[in-house]
């Protein structure tokens, strides 16, 4: 090889090696960044991964893609309050850049692993209340997101059952203390109880539930009062045994109402409450603008804008109940 070729070969090679991590880097692209999950139902929730599909597909539509340039890392609480803890802590022990968070209790352990890893949750009922935001204005922390139910929905579940089955006179609102300490607290009790004076229900009380078998005797409690009918409180408890809180009240054939459409859907009388899948996609713009540098501090707490009446028609001709129509005429969905 003569000299000039020897020199053009050498410097093609030293043009290509340094082209190597140039190329190297084009491909990698961007560094990747780490997304942090903890849901607080169990992983076989249908709900919770419809509304993780949307979660994502939402980021795509942002340039985020799983695998790519974002990396996902899940845990399922399973409605577990010890579960959960562990889990938060593996979850920041991660060192992820946002958390998105779904259910108090979720929030509660993630709260008390970190105070730095900003957290986007969903299905929250009273984040001030809770201790996870200072307002919702301006959460002033590491906290911010989306909250599911106001305080006076209590009152607005005691009228609609009172609505179908005007015979009601006592109501008993079911949910864990363990899971959800705001309640216990009297977070729909207060309104519940107020609006039972004036539609006439001799008694609104608390009904606390903590496992599987507490709930076949609060049934049995509240099927034993004359008139009685139940609130079925938006608690990651009540959801995680969806199924076995429909076929108790089933064969007590008690009139209860659910905060969430998946119930009715499943069987249940009646639904009133948001539909929780609509809030992923909305939480996935708030982690979107966290990874691009925003503080959870300065993105206000939002509110539902909707909330879905939804009444089985199937149950309430079970139950002997004759729905009013014009009850009927403002449902957004009747399952016949």
């Amino acid at each position: 090889m003569s000299d000039m070729k020897r020199r053009e070969f050498i410097t093609l090679l030293g043009g290509a090696a340094a082209a190597w991590p140039l190329a190297a880097r084009a491909q990698q692209g961007e560094r990747v960044r780490r997304i942090g999950v903890l849901m607080g139902v169990a992983e076989d929730d249908s709900v919770g991964q419809a509304g993780l599909a949307l979660f994502r597909q939402r980021l795509e539509q942002f340039g985020w893609r799983e695998g790519g340039n974002i990396r996902i890392d899940y845990r399922w609480g399973a409605g577990n309050a010890d579960r959960g803890g562990k889990l938060a802590t593996e979850l920041v022990e991660l060192q992820p850049d946002v958390i998105f968070c779904q259910t108090t209790q979720s929030v509660a352990a993630l709260r008390r692993a970190t105070t730095s890893i900003p957290l986007v949750f969903v299905a929250v009922s009273d984040p001030v209340g809770s201790g996870f935001v200072t307002s919702v204005s301006r959460p002033g922390d590491n906290a911010t997101g989306f909250t599911n139910f106001e305080t006076s929905m209590g009152s607005k579940w005691l009228e609609l059952l009172k609505e179908i089955v005007p015979s009601v006179e006592r109501v008993a609102l079911m949910f864990n203390p363990m899971s959800s300490p705001h309640i216990a607290s009297g977070f729909y009790l207060h309104s519940s109880e107020a609006a039972s004076r004036q539609l006439g229900v001799v008694e609104a009380f608390p009904l606390p539930v903590r496992d599987a078998n507490e709930i076949a005797r609060a049934a049995d409690t509240v099927a034993g009062k004359p008139n009685g009918a139940l609130i079925v409180l938006p608690d990651t408890f009540n959801i995680v045994h969806t199924d076995l809180i429909i076929r108790i009240t089933a064969q007590h054939r008690l009139p209860t109402i659910y905060p969430f459409q998946s119930y009715a859907v499943r069987g249940g009388l009646v639904s009133y409450g948001i539909n929780p899948i609509d809030q992923y996609p909305r939480a996935a713009v708030y982690v979107d603008r966290i990874l691009k540098g925003e503080k959870p501090a300065d993105l206000p707490v939002q509110a539902p804008t909707k909330y879905e009446l939804v009444i089985n028609l199937k149950t309430a001709k079970a139950l002997g109940l004759e729905v009013p129509p014009t009850l009927l005429a403002r449902a957004d969905e009747v399952i016949e």
